[in-house]
């Protein structure tokens, strides 16, 4: 009878012990794939637009309490280029193989690029004030900061990150077919909508 019952229990061990090593070796498998999966997403995401604006740029010096002043201004025509971009080689994520747990660590800034093509007319400046370098160098400091600012509020910035979630929730889509988890640091995902709550 005690033989019987040793053999039950190492049968069960036996038994027990393989379907531990064959759950081990899937969640190893699942867990390599997953890495892998996650390298083929990441890309640049890329949204791009075109913006044009006029200004108008003026300068007045005076000298001796105001009796001697010169004037200079311009007409400034910019149209422009920008892009706004997320990089998925910047996710940052932990593959947790004994909780089948993948948690976002890390999610890229925005990178915004501008690139103006600046044209002047109707110049006009005084012998006593002339166009210089100092004055083409604020133009366009001041053209870039205000396209930098139309940008923030344009469709631009919620277009790029509608595409840069899009490619994240394919790490949703991933992970649950395979029956893991995913999380944003502490904060569970556990739809495709829950990534706007999260967005930059």
């Amino acid at each position: 009878m005690r033989n019987i019952f040793f053999g039950i229990v190492i049968a069960l061990v036996i038994v027990f012990g393989l379907r531990y090593c064959e759950h081990r070796k899937d969640a190893t498998e699942q867990s390599a794939l997953i890495q892998n999966e996650l390298r083929n997403v990441s890309k640049l995401v890329v949204a791009e637009g075109t913006y044009a604006q006029v200004y108008t740029y003026e300068d007045f010096k005076t000298w001796y309490f105001d009796f001697l002043s010169a004037k200079k201004k311009a007409l400034v025509i910019v149209n422009a280029q920008a892009s706004i971009a997320y990089d998925l080689n910047k996710v940052e994520t932990e593959v947790d193989e004994v909780s089948k747990t993948v948690t976002i660590t890390g999610i890229p800034e925005p990178e915004l690029t501008i690139n103006p093509s600046i044209e002047y007319y109707d110049v006009q400046q005084d012998y006593l004030n002339p166009f210089g370098a100092e004055d083409y160098n604020k133009i366009k400091h001041q053209v870039e900061d205000s396209l930098r600012k139309t940008i923030q509020k344009s469709s631009l910035v919620t277009n790029a990150e509608n595409r840069f979630i899009s490619e994240l929730q394919k790490i949703y889509i991933l992970t649950h077919s395979m029956g893991w988890k995913l999380q944003y640091e502490e904060i569970k995902i556990e739809s495709e909508a829950d990534f706007y709550n999260f967005k930059q």
